[in-house]
Formats: C-alpha cells, sequence, structure tokens
C-alpha cells in the first residue's frame, strides 16, 4: 500500500503519484512546495477571517446589548464600591423588567451623556423622596403617610458643613423618572444636585465583581434591604 497517496489524496498537488519508474524532478519539487506555502497562508487567512466574523458576530453584539465591564472611578459609593473596582454590567435587564429600591445602577449622566455614573436607586417612579436630616422618608400609594429607608450600609452621612452637602429636601417624582444617592453621601453628586435620573439613561446594573480578588463575587452591592 502507497501510504503517500492516502495521505495526501485530498490535496489537489498530490494526486499522482510517482511510479517506481518515474522521477521527481528538482524544478518539480520546488513547485511543490511553493503550493504547499500558499495553501498555508490561504488556510491562515481563512482562520482569520472567521476569527474576525465571530468576533464582530458574536462578542460585539453581546458587549453593546448584554453586558460590558465598567472601572469605577471616585468615592461616591465608599464603602460598597471603591476606586479601580472591575464590574461586569448586565445591559439587558432594563431592557426587558424594571429597577428597584436600593438596587446599584449605572446610567449616563444627564447633563453629560459621554460620562457614566454608578449610583443606588432610592427613589421610584411617581414617589415623593423626603429628606430631613439625613432621615429619608417615601411616600407612595402604598404608604400614603410614608416610610423610613433603612439607609444602615451609608458610612458617611451628610453633615452639611458650610452648605456643601445637602440632607434636607423634597422630590416629587414623575412616572419615568427615579432618584439615585451615592452610598457615600458626603462625597457623592447625585439626584440631589442634578435632579431625577429620566428611565431613558439607565444602562444596567453590576452582576460580577472581578477586581479585586478579595472583593470577586456575583450581585455586588445587592445585599440592602429592599423595603
Amino acid at each position: 500500500m502507497d501510504t503517500s497517496k492516502n495521505s495526501n489524496g485530498m490535496n489537489p498537488e498530490n494526486l499522482e503519484t510517482p511510479t517506481q519508474n518515474q522521477s521527481t524532478s528538482p524544478a518539480s519539487t520546488q513547485g511543490s512546495s511553493e503550493a504547499r506555502k500558499k495553501s498555508s497562508w490561504k488556510d491562515i487567512a481563512k482562520e482569520v477571517i472567521v476569527f474576525a466574523f465571530i468576533a464582530f458576530g458574536v462578542v460585539l453584539p453581546f458587549r453593546l446589548f448584554i453586558a460590558e465591564p465598567y472601572v469605577v472611578d471616585g468615592k461616591s459609593m465608599d464603602p460598597t464600591f471603591a476606586t479601580g473596582d472591575y464590574l461586569i454590567v448586565d445591559k439587558l435587564s432594563y431592557e426587558i423588567g424594571k429597577p428597584e429600591r436600593n438596587s446599584v445602577v449605572v446610567f449616563k449622566y444627564p447633563n453629560d451623556p459621554s460620562k457614566s455614573f454608578i449610583k443606588r436607586i432610592i427613589g421610584l417612579p411617581g414617589e415623593t423622596v423626603v429628606m430631613k436630616d439625613n432621615v429619608l422618608t417615601i411616600i407612595n400609594t402604598e404608604n400614603p403617610k410614608g416610610f423610613i429607608m433603612d439607609q444602615s450600609y451609608v458610612t458617611n452621612i451628610c453633615q452639611n458643613k458650610m452648605n456643601a452637602c445637602i440632607n434636607s429636601f423634597q422630590k416629587i417624582l414623575a412616572e419615568n423618572e427615579y432618584f439615585v444617592m451615592g452610598d457615600n453621601r458626603m462625597e457623592s453628586f447625585d439626584s440631589r444636585y442634578w435632579g431625577p435620573l429620566n428611565k431613558k439613561y439607565l444602562l444596567g446594573k453590576p452582576i460580577l465583581r472581578l477586581l479585586p480578588i478579595s472583593k470577586i463575587g456575583i450581585w455586588p452591592g445587592a445585599d440592602v434591604k429592599n423595603p
């Protein structure tokens, strides 16, 4: 049996195998070698094209519509999140559902959509949010007299030094508006300063924290009670 013929039977360049009475000239050997090189480069080019198709056809839509990485920058969510925290944000949930109170959200800053912020949802559409001396009260249909929110996760309360921090206000939300605040009330630039957040600016919620390694986990910031 001619094993050489069996191994190369699918290669058009080697369909004819020399017999015992035939000899292969140097010219034909060189031509065969060049043909194999061309074939190899074609295979590599084909693999690159397939990889690019997968990257743009699968990975890119995944990042655009399903999940995307974000890196926290700033102290507004201390101690829940710190500068350098690497988060994977679910962008699909709010396309098919609504955010809940106390959910951590990533959104476009309404006054400059090129910037992304991370805050916590305090007030829901149609509610009235009242804060007096750092005490948060939510008034809605279910609680016409209002209920006081549990803010035990807040470690840096607003002390209102030199009127630099707002700790008393009242805001009525429209049907498509949310009131968001940072967990670090002393350092957060949030709805207290620039107003309610329209739903159209919501990007998603963190579903995974990859960095730092010591805090890796799913649903970061979601361990707060939801009244």
